[in-house]
């Protein structure tokens, strides 16, 4: 259906209606229950702890099991956040903090996977695109240096990659 042709239909339904359905939406679709949560009480650093310990925890678990270290829980994360429109300065810290915690594991114990640093090179594209757009250079620049230089101390196989992404005026 098009935006053209819901906005019709939405239209033509009389308020009850409308309620109706947007309470249905709303107890059937978890993403909608995060939306209006998320609209209505932001939370914005109560979620950001959330994400950060989810993050840290995939990487260095509390209760001493094996690290699953699966970049996709972050990336998850990330996502829903930049779809609910987090501040950009506080998405651009977790992008951050999500390959900083990659690479403090990795310095620990290597990655045998080529999967593993080439997505790790996806988040820095990623990361770098959104702190461009979003004019957050200046703030984070350092951080941006120091992941730089971790990579190139731990001599990652794509570091290239990371050095052709990384603005260092």
């Amino acid at each position: 259906m098009s935006k053209r042709a819901l906005t019709k239909y939405l239209q033509s339904l009389d308020k009850e209606e409308l309620e109706n359905q947007v309470l249905e939406l709303y107890a059937k679709f978890k993403p909608v229950r995060d939306y209006y949560g998320f609209v209505f009480n932001p939370k914005e650093e109560k979620l950001m702890e959330e994400a950060r310990f989810k993050i840290s925890k995939e990487y260095f678990p509390t209760n001493g099991r094996k690290p699953k270290a699966r970049r996709s829980v972050a990336q998850k994360l990330i996502k829903n956040y930049m779809t609910l429109e987090l501040d950009p300065t506080l998405l651009s810290d977790l992008m951050l903090f999500n390959i900083e915690t990659a690479i403090r594991f990795n310095a620990r114990k290597p990655a045998r996977q080529e999967s593993f640093y080439k997505s790790v090179l996806n988040s820095f594209e990623q990361a770098v695109e959104y702190i461009e757009a979003n004019g957050l250079k200046a703030i984070h620049k350092e951080r941006l240096t120091e992941i730089l230089d971790s990579v190139y101390d731990q001599e990652w196989m794509n570091v290239e990659g990371f050095d052709r992404h990384t603005f260092r005026t």
